[in-house]
């Protein structure tokens, strides 16, 4: 018998809430979480404004001995880890099922961005005998999965992967398929990123990537609009639970939506442009689809990476056309991004869940600042206001510096 591969839990920790429920109710309801920089003095910065987590104790999830032994993005992955489990009905410590049979896959984009400022700091106005000797298993990608999967117990697959903003997608991704090819019954997957310091907005400063619109941040992530500028950095965690569709049903656990497909391609083309005619993701699309075994048609809702840079939004909105055809102009489509800021490798995590909301409560969440419509970007992508809609299948996309393309499928349940 074919494994089926289900979702049971989720998980977030996100600027425009600390939880599933709080991002769902900010996103159908149009609340952006950008605002000016509070970490550290920004003034000196081309951008001065991001997605930072707020209200966030992490002394709620771990001791403060333990929280100091870890960067910034294991922390959000922690807190969005147990909520994904309690979501999912299972213990903290797993004594309810098998725990040689879960595994976990929790990437980040770039890690331990906070431990690598704050230690060579230290090199440089200390000296070498000054640094932390928990400096690397601090900063290394890795460790946010290294860090549940030690917490919970989980002995089955364990690693990180590292795509860029295509992270957390890659990450489910590859989850659906340990699950469905029978390695393991239950992972725990997404992503977790902490980059909103100093060395990590100049480096993305000096890409000029980024937003300028210092003096009116609720307004400056403007996916698919003809006045977009660049994207806004955010930070946090979104974690999910997929399981064995039989394995959830035996222990009665709520099923929230079903993976269905997943596509992954590149495109040989360059470290940060995408591929004209985003040309690697439309292959990825299809190759979702086949897996999936479904018609451009039945898509209902997509979630695109819609970062707000005017070359993504121009070669997404391209393959989207390209792998859908004329259905393209009637599917719903909208960038989450311009209320959460761009989470970079936690981003996947935090839209596939997005998706499995749109898929329960058939409410499609808006494109906010959309007010100049780009010839280049012609198609529906949601402007302003959440639109009801009943949806089956929903799609996220996630594209990452160095052509890495990822696409979910999600199908409702």
């Amino acid at each position: 018998m074919e494994r089926r591969v289900v979702i049971t839990g989720t998980g977030v920790i996100s600027s425009v809430g600390n939880s599933t429920e709080a991002l769902w109710d900010a996103l159908i309801n149009g609340r952006s979480g950008i605002g000016q920089i509070t970490r550290f003095d920004a003034a000196g910065f081309r951008t001065q404004i991001a997605g930072e987590i707020k209200n966030f104790d992490v002394s709620e999830f771990i001791p403060p001995k333990e929280a100091r032994r870890l960067d910034n993005f294991c922390h959000y992955a922690i807190a969005a880890g147990d909520e994904a489990l309690n979501n999912a009905g299972l213990s903290l410590n797993l004594d309810n099922v098998n725990p040689e049979n879960v595994g976990v896959i929790v990437g980040s984009g770039i890690g331990g961005m906070d431990t690598i400022e704050k230690q060579a700091n230290v090199l440089f106005e200390k000296g070498p005998s000054k640094t932390s000797p928990l400096m690397i298993p601090m900063l290394i990608v890795d460790m946010a999965s290294g860090s549940l999967s030690m917490r919970y117990g989980a002995k089955g697959p364990n690693f990180g992967i590292v795509s860029a903003c295509a992270t957390a997608c890659h990450s489910i991704g590859e989850c659906f398929w340990i699950v469905k090819r029978g390695d393991a019954d239950i992972m725990i997957t997404g992503g977790a990123e902490a980059t909103i310091t100093q060395l990590g907005m100049t480096g993305f400063c000096a890409m000029k990537a980024m937003s300028q619109r210092n003096d009116d941040p609720l307004a400056a992530s403007r996916p698919f609009d003809k006045e977009r500028d660049g994207f806004i950095m955010a930070e946090g965690a979104g974690v999910l639970v997929l399981e064995e569709y039989e394995h959830a049903k035996k222990r009665g656990a709520e099923i929230i939506a079903e993976v269905v497909g997943y596509g992954t391609t590149g495109d040989a083309y360059h470290i940060t442009s995408p591929a004209p005619g985003g040309e690697g993701a439309a292959r990825a699309i299809k190759q979702a689809m086949k897996h999936a075994g479904i018609t451009p048609e039945q898509i209902g809702y997509i979630n695109a990476h819609g970062t707000s840079t005017p070359l993504n939004d121009k070669f997404e909105t391209a393959a989207i056309k390209t792998a859908l055809g004329d259905h393209a102009y009637k599917t719903a489509i909208s960038s989450t991004k311009s209320m959460t800021g761009h989470a970079l490798g936690a981003a996947g995590g935090l839209e596939t869940i997005t998706c499995t909301q749109v898929l329960r409560n058939g409410i499609i969440p808006p494109t906010i600042n959309y007010e100049n419509p780009d010839p280049e970007c012609d198609l529906n992508y949601t402007p302003n206001e959440a639109v009801e809609k009943e949806v089956e299948y929903a799609m996220n996309i996630n594209l990452g510096f160095g052509g890495h393309n990822g696409v979910i499928i999600l199908k409702k349940v």
